[in-house]
């Protein structure tokens, strides 16, 4: 999806370009003004349909969650169970939104959590070594946020679960390449209750 300014700066470039290209500097035409509002306008029509998609996709996943989860128990958590519920999921640089692999990773912990109504979790949200510390906190708390949100989505309680940061103060690899970089970047769970 283009950013507002991007269009902006696309308009603005090709506006430039056209204008210096003529070949006929006499009756030259008035560049086109833009019409900003409109820009604003069409980004926000784009906004609510992609968050309404979002939210029909959310949906569905809550469905197909409960119906995989089974009825409620109060028997321990299985080793295949522990297994998914501490899966990792990772975010791209200087983001926190989900992309697909994490919402499908979540999209598994659901039915785990939904079966067993008295699981608790910890999401600590993590970030790689560039950025200000306060900056890695802040983007650390984001992707956990998110990911609880998503579970939230998927019809878990948002009391079950507990988020923090640790920014970039507990790397899972060591190293200053994108490899290791990538595999900092991560929302961690684990169960804290009820396991």
């Amino acid at each position: 999806m283009l950013s507002i300014a991007r269009v902006f700066g696309i308009a603005v470039a090709v506006s430039i370009v056209a204008a210096g290209c003529s070949r006929k500097p006499a009756n030259r035409p008035a560049p086109r003004r833009i019409n900003t509002d409109s820009l604003v306008r069409e980004q926000a029509r784009l906004d609510s349909i992609a968050r309404a998609e979002a939210a029909r996709n959310a949906a569905a996943a809550a469905a197909a969650a409960a119906a995989a989860a089974g009825p409620a128990t109060s028997a321990p958590v299985n080793s295949g169970e522990r297994s998914t519920i501490a899966s990792v999921i990772y975010f791209d640089l200087d983001e926190s939104s989900l992309a697909d692999e994490s919402r499908a990773a979540l999209e598994a912990k659901a039915p785990v959590l939904l079966r067993h109504p008295n699981l608790r979790i910890r999401i600590t949200g993590h970030a790689d070594e560039r950025g200000s510390d306060e900056y890695n906190l802040a983007l650390g708390l984001r992707r956990a946020a998110e990911a609880k949100r998503y579970l939230a989505a998927l019809g878990i309680a948002e009391d079950r679960v507990e988020i923090v940061t640790m920014g970039e103060e507990r790397a899972a690899v060591q190293g200053h390449t994108e490899e290791a970089w990538a595999l900092n970047r991560r929302a961690e769970f684990e169960i804290i209750a009820g396991g």
